[in-house]
């Protein structure tokens, strides 16, 4: 079977956001064990100019929303801001029933769709095969493992197998 662009995509997508969200369960229940404010680690960051933890994923969630965008479909729209665990949990579960409720013929056959997307607040149009290869996917890997380093950074315990999620069989 050839690779398709919803094969290439979809199922990373949901396999890598079911991960962080079971990363996210474990960091909930130690930080709640430690007695933390959830604020520590919704804005915690490496470094001073990287995004905080609660961006890392919004924006994780943004590119695997790219999928949507390249079938042509309304994606769903999200808040702007994650201010706590619930907001945050609630927008990994949205991004994923999303992308369990598109169709590989939605998303197949569109390879040179045209794609506009705002990219640093000036639009920029990609072929759609493009944008899901070389720009929505580079960034969602980019941002799942921030994520999950700065927790790693702050102690919690997880692993590689809790960053990799369920494999599709």
């Amino acid at each position: 079977m050839a690779i398709t662009m919803y094969h290439a995509c979809v199922p990373v997508f949901l396999q890598l956001l079911g991960g962080v969200k079971g990363t996210l369960e474990k960091a909930e229940a130690q930080a709640k064990a430690r007695k933390w404010d959830e604020s520590v680690f919704l804005n915690w960051r490496l470094y001073p100019d990287m995004f905080p933890f609660a961006r890392q994923i919004r924006q994780a969630s943004e590119h695997a929303l790219a999928a949507g965008r390249a079938a042509g479909v309304e994606v769903p729209k999200l808040p702007d801001l994650d201010t706590s665990l619930a907001e945050m949990h609630a927008r990994i579960d949205k991004t994923i029933d999303f992308l369990k409720s598109l169709r590989p013929e939605q998303l197949d056959g569109r390879e040179n769709a045209e794609v506009t997307v705002t990219v640093g607040g000036q639009p920029r149009t990609f072929r759609a095969q493009a944008y899901l290869y070389h720009f929505a996917m580079p960034n969602f890997y980019f941002h799942i493992t921030t994520a999950y380093n700065i927790l790693r950074h702050l102690g919690i315990e997880i692993g590689k197998r809790d960053f990799m999620g369920q494999m599709p069989g």
